[in-house]
């Protein structure tokens, strides 16, 4: 078989677990990256056209000849790269533009549950600012406020102080013109990555990530401090329960669209103390840090899978996976997820473990090289550690003592990452 050339749309670590999966994928042959990171650049070739830039990856894509594009962000997808690809007979990894509003539009999201009768949380769309504190009877507190636009995962807020979520709600009005009150769902969370298209979908081992910035669940949410896989939460009774009930409704209705969905659907659930699923937010891209947890966790050739997916024939794909346990730790910049300090040098960052079944390796997300040729910071979430062994604790240990010979100035991660796990 002739290889496969590959585009990566983003920077990011999910991106950089993107290409890793890839440069490792007999299907495939070259991987380029737009706009990629210092840690891409290894595996790949960069170009210099922000993921922002739907013209110009289209125009990147064709003059390349790739024969599959693959988009890490949610944004381009929103903005319709996928369709515009698809036009260019390109085949893209990524939904349309339609498809993407599960993403896009929260209040899509919620009424496309209703509809299907997919367990999720109750919601009341709130407009005007004389109706908040009615809105906020609604619920007992804790109250979740939710704006209904890409937030980069951090457009949430969950809080107990009623003075808090009246102000979050008035924000949320002046900002967007309406915004969205949701009740609490009290469980423990996990997150399933599927990649689906119109005959077939697979489940990725499911993951449990760390919104909050600091140990113990605590600090303001974040795009994510870490994760691990698989997650002793996801039993195979609540598997069955979360595909019957949650996967099966949104596969069938996404593929008897116009323009079937092929790409990933992350599906983000709460799952209470009877073992219940209910539906947080879906999301139409791979998650950051759920990819550097579950791509490696896969034996089969990713590049197949993810070419099998966007012509739509996934059902033909074999897929298989490594009987190991994952863990991420996200090392964030001083500042983040305020304002980060960034242009801060990076040393460190090409430590790794091997040992037999035991692997820790580096992923970079916000990494660039500087004019003096050394690495630095440039973003808020600057890399993470994934661990790999047999068992979980092995796989956060190993992780740890990686992230520990790294040095960033001012740089913050958390202690306890996978802590519901061990």
């Amino acid at each position: 078989m002739v290889g496969i050339d590959v585009l990566v749309v983003g920077g990011g670590g999910r991106e950089h677990a993107l290409a890793l999966g890839l440069s490792k994928s007999n299907s495939v042959n070259q991987i380029h990256i737009s706009p990629g990171n210092a840690g891409t650049a290894f595996l790949g070739t960069n170009h210099d056209v922000p993921s922002s830039d739907i013209n110009g990856t289209i125009n990147l894509a064709k003059k390349l000849d790739v024969d599959l594009v693959v988009v890490g962000p949610e944004a381009p997808l929103v903005a319709g790269l996928s369709d515009k690809l698809n036009l260019q007979g390109i085949a893209c990894f990524g939904p349309d533009s339609i498809g993407a509003k599960l993403e896009g539009s929260k209040i899509y999201a919620k009424e496309l549950m209703q509809s299907l009768n997919i367990p999720t949380a109750g919601l009341v769309i709130v407009e005007n600012i004389d109706r908040i504190n009615e809105a906020l009877d609604t619920f007992s507190p804790p109250w979740v406020v939710k704006r209904d636009v890409l937030a980069g995962g951090k457009g949430v807020i969950v809080t107990e102080i009623r003075s808090e979520a009246f102000e979050a709600l008035r924000e949320g009005i002046e900002l967007d013109n309406l915004v969205l009150l949701e009740e609490f769902l009290s469980g423990e969370e996990a997150s399933v990555l599927v990649v689906m298209d119109e005959s077939g979908y697979i489940c990725l081992p499911a993951s449990q990530d760390h919104k909050r910035l600091s140990d113990g669940d605590c600090g303001p949410n974040t795009g994510g401090m870490g994760a691990y896989a698989p997650a002793p939460v996801y039993t195979p009774a609540v598997q069955l329960r979360a595909i019957s009930e949650i996967i099966d409704p949104m596969h069938h209705y996404l593929r008897n669209q116009d323009i079937p969905y092929r790409g990933c659907l992350y599906v983000g659930l709460m799952i209470d103390e009877n073992g219940a699923p209910y539906v947080v937010e879906y999301n139409v891209r791979f998650g950051d840090p759920e990819t550097q947890v579950t791509l490696p966790l896969i034996s089969s050739d990713l590049g197949e899978l993810l070419l099998s997916c966007a012509e739509g024939r996934i059902s033909k794909y074999d897929f298989t996976t490594h009987p190991y346990s994952s863990a991420t730790i996200v090392l964030a910049s001083e500042g983040y997820p305020g304002v980060s300090i960034t242009g801060r040098e990076i040393i460190g960052a090409d430590n790794n473990i091997e040992e037999g079944e035991i692997h820790a390796f580096v992923h970079h997300a916000a990494t660039s090289i500087s004019s003096s040729g050394k690495l630095v910071s440039n973003g808020g979430r600057v890399l993470s550690v994934t661990g790999i062994a047999p068992e979980l604790r092995t796989a956060v240990e190993a992780a740890y003592e990686v992230m520990g010979s790294i040095k960033l100035s001012g740089s913050q991660y958390r202690l306890d990452i996978a802590h519901r796990g061990l």
